[in-house]
């Protein structure tokens, strides 16, 4: 009974089903105890086991969607300025400035070239200034740069389906 109304919904993995049918061992023992002998015992059964599923999932989807308000984008500006994001201050080794300039002498890789040709004129320039030691205020003066069009530039230079051909 509990398959046949879960197979309505879809999508839930083998753990989730065993939260149900544990759900369904709950609602199995409070209908024995209601039960009025009014309608089929299957019916009551069923139309308990539907509500409640319901219940639940919804309950489930409610979680999802507070949690999802909460997620924070790592584009996210940070600070009174405006000009560091959430994953600026995020501690990590790579960086996309160091992979690209730091051979300059060798020439570039493959990987580097294909990474250099997948950005705009201005991406390249804004990505050269920063390795220069220019600060994000004075590189959208440098370049004549609105704030949208620096932090719309910043996060195509360290866009994943940029970046993913340096990895």
């Amino acid at each position: 009974m509990v398959d046949r109304i879960l197979t309505g919904f879809g999508g839930l993995a083998d753990k989730d089903k065993d939260d149900f049918y544990s759900l369904a061992n709950e609602v199995f023992a409070d209908v024995i105890r209601r039960y009025d002998r009014s309608q089929p015992f299957d019916a009551f059964l069923y139309s308990c086991l539907c509500n409640h599923i319901k219940t639940e999932m919804t309950r489930r989807n409610r979680e999802k969607r507070r949690a999802d308000r909460m997620s924070v984008s790592l584009d996210a500006p940070v600070g009174g300025e405006g000009h560091m994001t959430v994953a600026d201050i995020i501690a990590d080794e790579f960086m996309i400035e160091r992979e690209v300039f730091e051979k300059k002498e060798e020439g570039y890789s493959r990987r580097v070239r294909c990474y250099l040709c997948r950005l705009s004129k201005l991406q390249r320039e804004m990505l050269r200034l920063d390795m220069d030691g220019y600060q994000p205020k004075e590189i959208k003066e440098i370049l004549h740069l609105s704030q949208k069009q620096y932090a719309d530039s910043y996060a195509a230079i360290h866009s994943y389906r940029n970046v993913s051909v340096l990895l």
